[in-house]
């Protein structure tokens, strides 16, 4: 195991190590995750997950962004199309 040590600043701010930002690839402007443990806190790269990047990304140009209202609709029609199938026998 080795050890890197950093500075805390006045603010409670701390520079993540060069050695360190390459062993977990780390990027310019990348978020890390502290874990704390029973007796130490690990410093991870954070994981992105959908809730975390909802809205990074603009929508595609003539779609909407409504899902739960677009899964409605089609649930709809489609109860429509099996209706109107049984009535034509």
């Amino acid at each position: 195991m080795r050890a890197v040590e950093a500075t805390i600043t006045s603010q409670g701010q701390v520079t993540v190590p060069a050695e360190v930002r390459r062993h977990l690839g780390l990027a310019k402007r990348g978020k890390v995750t502290f874990v704390i443990e029973q007796d130490a806190v690990r410093l991870v790269p954070s994981r992105y997950t959908i809730e975390t990047v909802r809205g990074a990304v603009a929508a595609i140009p003539g779609t909407s962004a409504d899902f739960d209202r677009e899964i409605e609709e089609a649930m709809e029609d489609e109860a429509d199309r099996v209706v109107n199938r049984l009535e034509r026998g």
